[in-house]
C-alpha cells in the first residue's frame, strides 16, 4: 500500500511530466492501445498539505512507532497457569480413601452382627417362633405340675425338658411342694395362659410366659387355692427339641 510520501512524490513527477516539451512517439502501436498522455492540472495552486488530504488520514504514518502486538503464545496477563495433576499422587489419594471407607464398612457390619436387636428375628422367622413357642409351653406345664400319687413323673419330665442351670432352680422352686406332697396329698396344676418370644437368635430363645397355677389339697377336706404366675425363661435347642436352660422369676 502506497504512503502518503510516496502519494505526494508521483504528483509531483506528474505535474513535472506535463510542463515539459512533448516528445514524438516511435512505437507503432495502435492508437487505441497507446497509453494516454498525462495531462496537466487545470489549475495551478500549491500543493496541499499531506496532512489535509484524506488519504493522508487514512494512510498510517511510516514514522509512527509499530504498535506491539502480543505473541500469540502469550497468556493474557491476571490468568494463572493451571497446575498440572499427576496419575500418581491422584491414585495414591484413591488408594487412602478406599482403604478408609473399607475399615468403616467392616466395623459397621461388625456392629450390625454385634447388635442384639439385629440379630432378633422373632418377628421375623414365623415357623421357628411359633416352634420354640409350642415347645416351650408344652415344657412348662409338664415341669411345675407335680402330684403326690406320681412324684417321679415330675422327675422324668424335669429331664426332659430342662438343662443347665434350670434343673437346680426347678429343684428348689419345687423343695417345699415335694415336702408338704404326701402329708396334704398336694396336686399342682400350671397351665400356661399367654407366652412371647422375646428374642430368637439362632438356637437361642428369651420367651416370657403367664400361667394359672392351681394347687389342690385332697385330705379329709378337699381345698383349691389359684395364683397366677409370670417369668421368663432362657431356652436353647437341642437336636430337635427346645429346653428351657434358665428361670427367671424377676426376685431377687
Amino acid at each position: 500500500m502506497s504512503t502518503t510520501r510516496h502519494l505526494v512524490n508521483r504528483r509531483r513527477r506528474l505535474a513535472t511530466v506535463a510542463t515539459a516539451p512533448a516528445v514524438p512517439r516511435t512505437d507503432t502501436a495502435p492508437a487505441d492501445e497507446r497509453e494516454p498522455e498525462p495531462t496537466a492540472p487545470t489549475t495551478a495552486g500549491p500543493e496541499p498539505a499531506a496532512e489535509d488530504t484524506p488519504e493522508a488520514a487514512a494512510e498510517p504514518d511510516d514514522d509512527a512507532a509499530p504498535v506491539e502486538e502480543p505473541a500469540g503464545d502469550e497468556r493474557p496477563r491476571g490468568r494463572l497457569p493451571r497446575p498440572r495433576i499427576r496419575l500418581p499422587a491422584v491414585l495414591c489419594a484413591a488408594t487412602v480413601l478406599l482403604g478408609a471407607f473399607a475399615a468403616w464398612a467392616f466395623s459397621s457390619a461388625a456392629a450390625l452382627r454385634d447388635d442384639p436387636t439385629r440379630q432378633n428375628t422373632a418377628l421375623t422367622d414365623i415357623s421357628r417362633t411359633s416352634e420354640v413357642k409350642g415347645q416351650i409351653t408344652e415344657a412348662v406345664g409338664a415341669v411345675f405340675s407335680y402330684t403326690y400319687a406320681s412324684p417321679g413323673k415330675s422327675d422324668l419330665a424335669a429331664q426332659e425338658y430342662l438343662t443347665g442351670k434350670a434343673v437346680q432352680q426347678h429343684k428348689d422352686m419345687l423343695a417345699e411342694v415335694r415336702a408338704q406332697a404326701p402329708k396334704q396329698k398336694l396336686v399342682l396344676t400350671t397351665t400356661v395362659t399367654e407366652s412371647g418370644v422375646e428374642l430368637l437368635d439362632g438356637d437361642r430363645a428369651r420367651l416370657l410366659v403367664f400361667a394359672d397355677q392351681s394347687n389342690t389339697r385332697t385330705g379329709k377336706e378337699e381345698e383349691t387355692t389359684y395364683a397366677a404366675a409370670m417369668f421368663a425363661v432362657d431356652a436353647v435347642r437341642r437336636g430337635d427339641s427346645w429346653r428351657i436352660a434358665a428361670i427367671d422369676t424377676f426376685t431377687r
